[in-house]
């Protein structure tokens, strides 16, 4: 039997704790968006390969992706306060790394511990939400960290774009990464102060060989996504995402194995038999499929098939940011009376926004930034009444216990979801951008595909709800 230490939380400064983990999860969402504006300037500078390139955008997904069940596990044995600092400190260090590398290799390299120390991190921001606010006033905290979720997204854009363009000091590029260090500082000294000491379990040690199996597993299932175009998806690369199936399913005959013995599993088995949990997992990888992808896409439409400026580009999703807002605070209301079916809702207003994308792009022969502004506004609504309650109502199932291994497998799945839609999304971008020899047709499949994943998530949050 594991000791279970039961300290009372301290939730008297909760919503201050609120503002910390959220300022934390905010800095890791601009930086899996900020890096992409600077990356031209990064490939000259450093005298980078294109594969090179591809590799400090695709490890950092990569290491977060691969590890963050381990981070989520981490925090319930020794805490979720200790965990969450740690990840910070050395998510700061690793971007003053980042920033002053002197060559591809080696930000490749510190943006793999950058995703690592994310891994850390984030997890602790669910679970402590989770155990937090178990009220009344859970949907109004889970709502602000929706909120955050999108902000981060659309400021990481903007802000890549400012940065690189004012060049501070004659930094250029180095500056999207150094502008996290001054915020790890202070995330830091303020969890060290005001976050609680919550309830962990003693005498316990990390599952090692599940959280390598793991790793190895979702690695071969991420790399070849990621990586497959450069290599026109030779059968290699289908014979490792194969060994990756079979590594994952012997980790959870693994992890079923240390449960047996008294062990205390990477994993938390019993959510593998929470049937609601499990199809909101489901829920939770296609809507996030066609989340970064769906950035990803209209950037490069932008940029190429426009021809409209970086910083420009990023200003365009300004408006999707702020309607975001609007859209979160809405779910957070309508959740309370609504439950689950406001996220149903959020799903036919992504499609209304990806068929008014379609429509606009077909009937206007260049659109303006300002016009795609308007237009995006409709996605940005969607994706805040769905980002905002989805955590939510996905974890709402999980016992306080198993807090950190429920938020750290929401996290993969999100990441898994990501990178797996950036990585097949993108492909058949590019794929039809070539063969038709417009950026217009491939965009049209593109949203073809994103509202595939969102009817798809759509039917995973019906059933989610039929099992609550």
């Amino acid at each position: 039997m594991h000791q279970i230490v039961s300290n009372p939380v301290d939730s008297s400064r909760r919503w201050w704790v609120l503002a910390t983990v959220a300022a934390a999860q905010f800095m890791f969402g601009v930086d899996a968006f900020i890096v992409n504006v600077a990356i031209p300037t990064i490939a000259v500078e450093l005298h980078a390969s294109a594969a090179q390139i591809e590799a400090v955008i695709a490890v950092y997904l990569i290491a977060y992706g691969t590890l963050v069940v381990t981070g989520g596990r981490l925090g319930d044995i020794y805490g979720t306060k200790a965990v969450f600092i740690a990840g910070v400190f050395g998510f700061t260090i690793a971007s003053l790394w980042c920033g002053l590398a002197q060559s591809g290799t080696e930000l490749i390299v510190a943006r793999l511990a950058q995703g690592a120390t994310a891994a850390l991190m984030v997890p602790q921001v669910l679970a402590t939400l989770h155990l937090l606010f178990a009220d009344a006033s859970r949907g109004r905290a889970f709502g602000i960290y929706g909120i955050v979720l999108g902000v981060a997204g659309a400021a990481g854009f903007v802000l890549g774009g400012l940065l690189v363009t004012l060049d501070l000091a004659g930094l250029g590029w180095r500056t999207v990464f150094f502008v996290n260090v001054p915020f790890g500082i202070i995330i830091v000294s303020a969890a060290w102060k005001i976050m609680p000491t919550v309830p962990h379990r003693a005498r316990t040690r990390l599952d090692i060989p599940g959280a390598i199996v793991l790793f190895l597993g979702l690695l071969c299932l991420l790399g070849p996504l990621l990586f497959g175009h450069d290599v026109q998806w030779s059968a290699w690369v289908w014979l490792v995402m194969a060994a990756g199936v079979a590594i994952i399913a012997g980790f959870v005959r693994l992890e079923r194995m240390v449960a047996r013995r008294g062990g205390m599993p990477l994993i938390d088995l019993a959510l593998l038999s929470d049937h609601a949990f499990m199809r909101g997992l489901v829920a939770v990888f296609f809507f996030f499929f066609a989340n970064l992808s769906f950035y990803l896409v209209v950037t490069i439409f932008m940029q190429k098939g426009l021809r409209i400026p970086p910083l420009q580009g990023g200003l365009v999703f300004l408006p999707l940011a702020l309607v975001f807002i609007v859209g979160s605070r809405h779910s957070g209301a309508r959740a309370k009376h609504r439950g689950t079916l406001v996220l149903i809702e959020g799903c036919v207003a992504l499609l209304g926004g990806l068929a008014a994308l379609a429509l606009t792009v077909a009937l206007v022969a260049e659109p303006s930034a300002l016009l795609l502004a308007i237009v995006l506004m409709l996605f940005g609504y969607g994706q805040g009444l769905v980002m905002a309650p989805l955590s939510s109502a996905v974890l709402s199932t999980v016992k306080p216990s198993s807090a950190g291994a429920g938020s750290g497998m929401y996290g993969t799945t999100a990441q898994i979801g990501n990178a797996s839609g950036v990585a097949a999304i993108g492909a058949v971008f590019f794929a039809i951008e070539a063969a038709a020899g417009s950026a217009r047709v491939a965009l049209y499949t593109a949203c073809a595909l994103f509202g595939l994943s969102i009817m798809i998530c759509a039917a995973f949050l019906t059933w989610m709800r039929r099992a609550t």
